[in-house]
């Protein structure tokens, strides 16, 4: 049985560190702190909007992290070319999401997987509640319908040669809420290559949800990071004591070590 994972997503407006509520970034950090050894992987997203700054201030953020951090880095934003996959696995990323540019350009998931294989391939796919429990694939950080449903939209993605699917309740980003549950087991229902679960973290018991209910693969810590001193490592010492299978090292405490950002 393969291990779940406990990810860090960090997002940032021309090269810094921001939280977001509901897509739109609503506090700016000057000083933080990642955990580099307990979290199993980083995701790094760029949400600056066209006119906020340049994209040479995130690369620098992407080059930083894969100096420093031992661990698989994803990055993503804006990218809408092959070229764009090439400038962030130069700067040092072991993987790439795509989202917008993947639903107006299905076959860029194609081409990815092909240079890059497809376990860099992540498609990202954001969506939001449409009718009576269903719920609709937006574009352009949640601002533009698309009239997908996720789970099919996650079915073209993999069989266009993703590797795996982040998928993000657009509602519950920054809620501390707990996750959308039955979004994310729809999509992870719909699809047998993994599943990642983004937005609305607030406390452990919500990530043991998202494995259990939600059939994640994975599960991604946002500001819930950012609002506790508790370490990840914490979080995984709760989910291996609820059954989940998780990479715990028995050897250091619960105190994170930790990179400091800016």
């Amino acid at each position: 049985m393969l291990r779940k994972r406990v990810i860090t997503l960090l997002t940032f407006v021309d090269g810094v560190l921001f939280r977001t509520k509901e897509f739109d970034p609503d506090y700016r950090y000057t000083q933080n702190f990642v955990d580099t050894w307990s979290v199993d992987e980083i995701i790094l997203l760029d949400i600056s909007r066209p006119g906020q700054g340049s994209r040479a201030s995130f690369l620098k953020v992407v080059e930083s992290f894969a100096k420093r951090c031992f661990v698989p880095l994803t990055a993503g934003g804006g990218i809408r070319s092959l070229g764009d996959v090439r400038q962030l696995m130069g700067a040092g990323a072991d993987k790439i999401t795509v989202n917008t540019g993947a639903i107006d350009r299905p076959d860029l998931i194609a081409e990815v997987s092909t240079a890059y294989g497809a376990q860099c391939a992540v498609v990202s796919i954001d969506a939001r509640r449409s009718g009576v429990g269903g719920y609709e694939v937006f574009a352009e950080y949640g601002t533009r319908g698309t009239g997908l449903s996720p789970a099919e939209w996650a079915r073209e993605a993999a069989r266009r040669g993703a590797g795996e699917i982040l998928i993000t309740s657009i509602e519950r980003d920054g809620s501390l809420g707990g996750y959308e549950i039955p979004l994310c087991r729809s999509v992870s229902e719909a699809v047998s290559i993994p599943v990642v679960a983004s937005a609305g973290s607030g406390n452990w018991k919500h990530v043991l949800q998202a494995f259990n209910e939600g059939k994640a693969d994975a599960a991604c810590l946002t500001n819930i990071y950012h609002f506790t001193e508790t370490s990840i490592q914490s979080a995984k010492r709760f989910l291996e004591k609820n059954d989940i299978l998780v990479r715990v090292d028995p050897t250091r405490s619960a105190m994170p070590e930790t990179l400091k950002l800016q």
